[in-house]
């Protein structure tokens, strides 16, 4: 059985305390990692002071070597990164290369840090005067990640962190923790400090001792809203910069003019891709009008029907199980749920085996119609291959179901319709919009982030946003006056006189 250790500098301690590791597909514990506390943590923190200042000093030009290097050896390693995703958490290994890929995207951007570091200069701001700006990091930080996305969500942390010249700390989750240790081992290979980008395994206690530590500046976080508010509020109470990621319920609007072949070939990735379980993922469905409902539902039965559920190494899959036994239960309880509040499950994904891996965590697609907002399956994240029907009269019940939802991450609408989309992307309360694109993660040069309890936090992922979070921005007003010393040339404080 695999052990997976924390990635720190010096020997770690035997532990008191492991998790297990699952391979969702067969059903079977594959490893264990070890857990740590506040004192291993304390270890990491102090190997972090003694790094991040010369990191800092190293120009932003180095820095970025680095960057690209790292760059080249993920994508050197990509199929190895990819099936070792794949193999804890489920995902199939295609699925896999796109969640390495993803964090990529925000390791090219991080390779500009050069350009994007560069402050703000007004000469002449008053006689003799310049006023100028300078980023400087913040020390360290760290990032508490979520299982589903092990690889990505770390990068989009680590790479703007480390790149502004912090040392960064990560604790990625213990369900599927092989592929950060990985990425931080190639980080090292890169040519980054050793000591410079650490990985501590742990659970709540461990996530406490990040909040509480003293020398960690800022905590960037994604999971659940519950744990998102909690980080939030305690890190901030600390006096931490921090931002915190919560859940999602985000809505495809299909107006009554949308192509629908091509809404439920979106939909059907959007919806069961990486069994449901993307925090970007569009569980809900909402057409505007009875007709457009019938039609498009007539549709999305084929195209259900047509899935594959296969292990996550089956090039011919669809999708495959979900991470753990835990999860596939709470995801068939959730729909028992919907069909005791009325509903209609369509098609019912609850008691899916797998021939060959009858063990394996899968959950089989489902979908529910006449979903009405007063229900609780409707109200709260699911996180599995569930697409429910939400139908709406009228354009103006289809704004109106996104914005008033608790969660506000993400929203797509679908129409030919220019004017419609225009006047849904102003009006709706959310915080990334996709105009006939399922899924509106923004590229890497622009930024994530939900609104509502999606998000807490003023400051997005990544792009410009990840800067400003991981920096400080100094400002400075000089004089130097040419005056021989007699108090001619003093400094006058300004007056409206």
């Amino acid at each position: 059985m695999r052990q997976i250790d924390h990635f720190i500098v010096g020997e770690t301690p035997a532990p008191t305390r492991k998790h297990s590791i699952w391979n969702p597909s067969t059903g079977e514990v594959q490893g264990e990692v070890a857990l740590g506390d506040a004192a291993l943590l304390a270890r990491a923190v102090e190997t972090a002071k003694r790094v991040q200042p010369g990191w800092a000093a190293t120009n932003p030009q180095r820095r970025a070597r680095v960057m690209f290097a790292f760059k080249q050896l993920v994508e050197a390693n990509m199929q190895s990164l990819a099936e070792m995703l794949s193999s804890e958490h489920g995902k199939t290994v295609p699925d896999a290369r796109g969640d390495v890929q993803r964090g990529l995207e925000v390791i090219e951007y991080a390779c500009g840090i050069p350009q994007i570091m560069k402050g703000e200069y007004t000469h002449g701001a008053g006689p003799g005067i310049d006023v100028y700006s300078m980023r400087q990091p913040l020390g360290i930080g760290a990032g508490i990640t979520p299982f589903n996305f092990p690889a990505m969500i770390p990068m989009w942390m680590f790479g703007m962190a480390c790149a502004a010249g912090n040392a960064f700390i990560l604790k990625p989750s213990e369900r599927d923790p092989s592929v950060p240790v990985r990425l931080a081992e190639l980080f090292l290979e890169a040519g980054a400090p050793e000591g410079l980008l650490q990985v501590v395994h742990g659970d709540k206690e461990m996530v406490d001792a990040i909040i509480d530590h003293p020398d960690i500046a800022a905590i960037s976080f994604v999971g659940s809203s519950d744990i998102a508010q909690y980080i939030y509020a305690r890190g901030s109470a600390n006096n931490k910069r921090v931002q915190a990621f919560g859940g999602a319920k985000n809505h495809g609007i299909v107006l009554p003019d949308a192509d629908l072949d091509q809404v439920v070939t979106d939909l059907t990735g959007a919806a069961f891709g990486s069994a449901g379980e993307r925090c970007m993922a569009l569980p809900v469905v909402v057409p505007v009008g009875e007709e457009t409902a019938e039609r498009l539902k007539e549709k999305l039965l084929k195209s259900i029907a047509g899935l594959r559920i296969g292990v996550s190494n089956d090039p011919d899959a669809d999708y495959g199980p979900v991470v753990t036994p835990e999860h596939k239960a709470r995801i068939e309880q959730w729909i028992t749920t919907a069909e005791q509040e009325g509903a209609e499950i369509v098609v019912d994904g609850r008691g899916f085996t797998l021939q060959g891996h009858e063990k394996g965590f899968f959950v089989g697609p489902t979908l529910i119609d006449h979903v009405t907002p007063q229900m609780k399956s409707y109200q709260e994240e699911i996180f599995g291959p569930v697409l429910q029907i939400v139908r709406a009269a009228d354009f103006e019940e289809a704004v109106r179901l996104p914005s008033e939802h608790q969660y506000g991450n993400g929203v797509a609408i679908f129409t030919r319709n220019g004017h419609a989309a225009r006047e849904f992307a102003a009006r709706v309360n959310v915080g990334m919009v996709g105009i006939n694109v399922p899924i509106p993660v923004p590229v890497a040069y622009h930024s994530f982030g939900g609104w509502k309890r999606s998000g807490f936090g003023d400051i997005d992922q990544y792009g410009v946003e990840g800067l400003r979070f991981w920096t400080k921005n100094k400002k400075i007003t000089q004089r130097w006056p040419d005056g021989g010393g007699d108090g001619s040339n003093a400094f006058v404080i300004p007056t409206m006189g």
